[in-house]
């Protein structure tokens, strides 16, 4: 969106596209093609996309790559397209290749760059996007903010952003964030005063519309204290997002939460970061928390469990083991995709989905796809049934069903592999997990969607 802002400003046209667009009108010969990339497990179709436009364009010079992955797998991006990548953010002059002192970053986002296109933007629809600060003074090791945003910028005036957004392009009702770690900031206050002048102080509306503000990055829990939790209550935060990344950090979270909850902070939200250092029961319990915490503040914590991947790795398929292994993670997101995502704060359902203990977790993320997407409120026939069974296997024998779960993602493998057992127990529960669906739906597809 800036960028469209800076060739506008130039006197240029600029047309958005999502991927690859092969119809004939689309084909003609552009000044400029200007890739973002995404995260780095989006590598083939990253490669593929540039590829494509390298074919159409005669001078690979006018083709721009930036973004995430640009910065993180430079030199491998470089190698495999031929495309010199850009790094990090677009925060000095000429950056672009243009003799000018134009710095892309700090302009005004074109919010009519998707009108008359078939991609819709929900945010961009009705809210101001932006920044109150850069980078991050954490090094965490999973996350590329250190890499992207090297540098911590501690305050951004937002008003004259802001204002420049409603100028041009009508005012907004909310407030989007993506500040890395807002509570790092020595301006923190300073920042506050901002939004509010801007007109986001706590129950504030627009239109009788309830404004809020979302810094959609979330806050850092070790940073929670008495008081930049009662500062920023007075704005209209909501969500609030707390990271729980680690069951480490329990007593942190915990204690952050009811700050918040001290301050009439009810509506929290959190990614839960899973497949990294820990295990299904650690997971089980940083979900069940939220549950507690809800039940004890009356609040609404909705938790996004998020699959972890390396930084640096081209798909999506890293399985953290030992603790955690293909099954496992297939269970996980075949609750998600049920959930729409989403672990809500209902307790009743929370403990139908995921168990009424680490132990029943477990249990659950054996089960056949057939049973586990299809569970209702109340225990159907085929699930009791799988249950009675699953429960009479010893733990070596689980292993064993295991085993051959994770070793056979294929319908003809996993067909294979029980036509050889010759453990009654086993070929009678392994039934249950032939999918119904032809060869086609291979499983192993499966193997590289994000859990």
């Amino acid at each position: 969106m800036k960028i469209s802002s800076y060739h506008k400003q130039l006197g240029d046209n600029v047309f958005f596209h999502k991927g690859i667009n092969a119809s004939y009108p689309f084909l003609q010969q552009w000044d400029r093609v200007y890739i973002s990339t995404l995260f780095t497990y989006n590598w083939k179709i990253t490669v593929d996309t540039i590829n494509f436009y390298k074919a159409i364009i005669d001078d690979i010079d006018r083709i721009k790559v930036g973004g995430i992955l640009a910065t993180l797998k430079y030199d491998d991006l470089w190698e495999a397209t031929g495309v010199v990548p850009i790094k990090g953010l677009l925060n000095r002059p000429g950056m672009l290749g243009d003799d000018n002192e134009i710095i892309v970053d700090e302009l005004i986002p074109d919010y009519s760059l998707f009108n008359d296109t078939p991609f819709k933007y929900s945010l961009v629809g009705d809210s101001y996007l932006g920044y109150s600060t850069r980078g991050c003074k954490n090094k965490c090791k999973f996350c590329g903010v250190p890499e992207i945003e090297p540098q911590f910028q501690d305050y951004i005036n937002i008003k004259e952003y802001v204002n420049g957004i409603k100028n041009k392009y009508g005012e907004k009702t909310h407030l989007v964030l993506m500040d890395n770690n807002i509570l790092a900031s020595k301006s923190f206050n300073k920042i506050i005063r901002d939004i509010m002048e801007l007109g986001f102080e706590k129950n504030s509306k627009l239109n009788n519309k309830q404004r809020h503000v979302d810094f959609n990055q979330g806050v850092d829990a070790r940073r929670i204290d008495e008081k930049n939790i009662h500062t920023l209550a007075k704005i209209a935060i909501n969500p609030l997002r707390i990271a729980f990344d680690s069951i480490k950090l329990e007593s942190v979270y915990r204690r952050g939460v009811e700050l918040a909850a001290q301050n009439g902070i009810q509506n929290l939200s959190n990614y839960i970061l899973y497949n990294y250092n820990d295990s299904p029961e650690e997971l089980w319990k940083r979900l069940e928390i939220n549950i507690q915490l809800n039940r004890k503040y009356g609040l609404n914590i909705y938790s996004f469990p998020m699959k972890y991947i390396p930084l640096l790795d081209t798909n999506r398929k890293y399985i953290s083991s030992p603790n955690w292994n293909w099954q496992f993670i297939r269970g996980v997101q075949r609750i998600l995709n049920v959930l729409k995502g989403a672990v809500m704060p209902r307790e009743d359902f929370f403990y139908r989905a995921f168990g009424e203990s680490e132990k029943e977790f477990r249990e659950i993320l054996y089960m056949p796809e057939s049973i586990l997407m299809n569970r209702g409120r109340e225990l159907q026939t085929a699930e009791i049934d799988w249950k009675n069974k699953f429960r009479k296997l010893t733990q070596n024998e689980r292993d064993e069903l295991l085993s051959i779960l994770c070793g056979n993602p294929s319908r003809k493998g996993l067909m294979n592999s029980i036509a050889s057992i010759k453990n009654k127990k086993l070929h009678s529960i392994l039934t249950y997990y032939i999918p119904k669906r032809p060869e086609k739906n291979d499983y192993s597809a499966l193997l590289d969607l994000e859990a």
